[in-house]
């Protein structure tokens, strides 16, 4: 018996012919791991033949899944690139394909990439169909729905400033967090970072640390463009960013450096526990 990751919807579907063959999904398709099945159909539901092709395609996809656009986005994309070896071909649902390209289209866009032509929603089956679908239709009252990061301009980074100033922006903001950022050395081309996040403070009643440091690390994952321009060097850099939450929505407000020689960064948040704001 196979778990689709806890979707699937059972119907009638499209007959496989003899030209597809079931493969292990290799071990450089990260992210289509864990996802209740090991095996998948080469060609698979993007036309790719090879599983070189399926490899490199699936490589573009990566950072998008780190990104955590939208719970679903893993099960729906390795639907498509590695899809589960049954006696037929199951495609996403639209709304499953709707609901992921609604949350997951604004963050490939703060990259530059527009949502493609060969994911649109149009082409897949109705909910009534044969097809993968999230079977918990209140999945937002099962989770605690958690302010979503946005794409942003990068705020500017500071490095001169005085603890009192730093204090007064405190007493503007909701989150502090202090984040180590180192970039991988990788084979491939693609960038990939180390992030490290510590809370320092968090005045948004309901939040957790730990939540607020997912959100931070989504943040930095969305909007790239502000870690290249952090992690100049492959040495480890170490940043405050402060923001706020407004409306459901995660802003970076101010990026201050974090150097070993500073004390005024170290000053403010040790005054920030008896600091009483104006």
């Amino acid at each position: 018996v196979f778990a689709v990751n806890g979707f699937l919807r059972v119907a009638t579907g499209l007959d496989i012919g003899l030209s597809t063959k079931c493969v292990v999904i290799p071990k450089e398709m990260g992210m289509c791991h864990k996802i209740g099945y090991s095996e998948m159909r080469l060609p698979n539901l993007m036309g790719h033949t090879s599983m070189a092709e399926v490899i490199q395609k699936s490589t573009t996809w990566q950072h998008l899944v780190h990104t955590d656009c939208h719970p679903h986005v893993r099960t729906f994309l390795c639907s498509l690139l590695a899809p589960i070896c049954l006696d037929t071909f199951i495609h996403p649902c639209r709304s499953m394909c709707v609901a992921v390209r609604d949350s997951c289209a604004p963050v490939l866009l703060c990259h530059g990439h527009p949502w493609p032509a060969s994911l649109d929603c149009d082409r897949f089956p109705g909910d009534e169909d044969m097809c993968l679908a999230p079977l918990a239709k209140d999945y937002k009252y099962l989770h605690k729905v958690l302010p979503k990061p946005t794409c942003q301009t990068c705020p500017a980074v500071e490095e001169f400033f005085t603890h009192k100033r730093v204090l007064e922006v405190f007493c503007d903001s909701n989150f502090a967090v202090k984040v180590k950022l180192s970039k991988k050395r990788t084979a491939s081309e693609d960038q990939e970072y180390n992030i490290e996040c510590q809370v320092e403070f968090i005045t948004q009643g309901s939040l957790l640390p730990y939540e607020t440091q997912s959100m931070i690390q989504q943040w930095l994952l969305i909007n790239e463009k502000c870690i290249e321009r952090m992690t100049p060097t492959h040495r480890p850099m170490v940043y405050l960013l402060v923001g706020n939450i407004e409306e459901g929505i995660v802003l970076v407000n101010q990026v201050y450096r974090w150097q070993r020689k500073d004390s005024q960064l170290t000053l403010a948040t040790q005054k920030w526990r008896y600091h009483k704001c104006l």
